[in-house]
């Protein structure tokens, strides 16, 4: 199979696994927003930084740089393996001795009881993380799609559960861990992988040496991302963490559809293609104009949709998340952008240029957000958005010099894009207008401003024949 129908089967069934679960997710999340309060989101966004340090440190980068081996054998694999379990063990250690000063530090008693539930996931991750990098390695996604959908499914089914009978925040802590539970016992039972009594130190040199840069990229990263929960979590109300907990979980669903699914095909084709800049150069833009031409129509009509969508899906209590789901719809849009430019960094095997590259740019949100934080929390979030347009110039500066492909084309690239998701948008907000004032308006809303909005998208993309747009025919068509 050559590498490019290796690709399309890969995006294929990654889109596929990614859309499944995506879709059960929504559909858990309506209940569960339905049935609990915004304050018990709450208080899983006050622990979304410290698991996403956990997650950080456990993996790493070891896992990144089994991917770009292009010869890993079995030692590599197993040294990984052994490495990734004792870091895990170690982080939960961490977070089990700290659960009493986290929890003084945001005033939650509760917090205590359920970091040291919660973080049991670090144990458990550890235990299939080599073996989800084989068959994303092999782009074996068909794979992983049965391993996924079940656990989410059986998860989900048991948050419900637990929720419907007043377990409140619990529901969503036991529906985690199940769901992880369940994914690494399958993990081991599909991929066929076990790991080898061995345990090379000279590869562990190997690997780290790839990987601990982007370990500290992936933790500077993490604190940053989160640094909203963090912040909000500590100086504004636990039920405002809850409203932009809620949002940003939302704001990922299309991003993580879309921009992800390709991601974690691109990052192994990348790799084949590491040495020929010029087809580096060529699949780069031809896959980040693809995903945007597909996300920027979903994030510009959910922004100008949202009021009568969190009313109708979510209920009237989560309305006053509308303005954080609007202003985040924006930073969604620049994830792909920033995730494909990081990735040509690391193909290059440029991880130390990764690594100062966070370094600057998160030091120029710490300069943003003590700038915003005394103007109240929705200024924390407009210099979100800023801060990522900043970051989009700096990550396309330095990727772009690998492959020869400069901000400014870039940005003539996409721009015709984004012009056209404006446009959508704009007549999406028309087309809501003239929704009949009744007991269903909300729905009326959804459907005239969705179909108002994707008709002049397509349109607009058929009459311009916009690159992506033909690519899409050609490729995926075959027209």
């Amino acid at each position: 199979m050559t590498l490019r129908q290796k690709t399309l089967v890969g995006f294929f069934w990654s889109l596929t696994q990614q859309f499944g679960v995506q879709i059960t997710t929504i559909v858990v999340t309506i209940f569960l927003a339905r049935i609990l309060d915004p304050s018990d989101f709450g208080l899983l966004g006050m622990l979304a930084i410290f698991m996403a340090l956990g997650n950080s440190l456990i993996d790493a980068g070891m896992t990144s740089s089994l991917i770009r081996t292009k010869k890993a054998d079995q030692v590599d694999f197993s040294t990984v393996f052994f490495i990734n379990l004792g870091i895990g063990f170690v982080v939960y250690l961490i977070m089990f001795v700290s659960s009493e000063l986290i929890s003084d530090f945001f005033n939650q008693p509760l917090l205590e009881k359920i970091i040291k539930v919660y973080c049991l996931t670090f144990l458990i991750y550890p235990f299939s993380a080599v073996q989800r990098t084989r068959l994303v390695k092999l782009m074996d996604f068909k794979t992983e799609l049965k391993v996924t959908i079940p656990s989410i499914v059986i998860g989900s089914i048991v948050g419900l559960t637990f929720a419907f009978y007043g377990f409140g925040v619990w529901a969503l802590i036991w529906m985690n861990l199940i769901q992880n539970l369940l994914l690494s016992l399958q993990f081991w039972f599909y991929s066929k992988w076990r790991p080898s009594w061995v345990l090379d130190w000279e590869r562990f040199h190997y690997h780290f040496k790839f990987g601990a840069k982007l370990t500290l990229a992936g933790i500077i990263n993490s604190i940053f991302s989160n640094i909203y929960h963090l912040i909000i979590g500590k100086y504004f109300s636990i039920a405002q963490l809850g409203y932009y907990t809620k949002a940003d979980s939302l704001k990922q669903i299309p991003v993580k559809n879309i921009s992800s699914t390709l991601s974690k095909v691109t990052f192994p084709m990348f790799s084949e293609i590491q040495d020929d800049e010029e087809k580096l150069k060529v699949s780069y833009k031809r896959i980040m104009q693809q995903v945007l031409f597909w996300l920027t129509p979903v994030m510009a009509l959910s922004s100008v949709l949202a009021e009568p969508l969190f009313r109708f899906v979510l209920t009237e209590k989560w309305v006053p998340a509308v303005p954080y789901f609007q202003i985040l719809c924006f930073v969604g849009l620049m994830f792909p952008i920033h995730s494909y430019n990081l990735n040509i960094l690391k193909v290059k095997g440029r991880s130390d240029l990764f690594l100062r590259l966070e370094i600057i740019k998160k030091s120029l949100t710490i300069f943003g957000v003590l700038i915003a934080l005394p103007h109240g929390v929705f200024a924390l979030l407009w210099t979100q958005v800023v801060l990522n347009v900043v970051a989009f110039g700096i990550n396309s500066y330095f990727s772009g010099r690998f492959i020869g492909y400069p901000v400014w084309n870039q940005v003539k690239d996409i721009s015709p894009i984004f012009l056209m998701g404006a446009i959508a948008g704009l007549l999406g907000w028309i087309g809501k207008g003239l929704a009949i004032n009744s007991s269903w308006v909300d729905f009326m809303q959804l459907i005239i401003g969705g179909i108002f909005g994707v008709s002049v998208y397509v349109f607009f993309s058929w009459i311009f024949q916009i690159q992506p747009f033909i690519d899409f025919r050609k490729v995926i068509l075959k027209r």
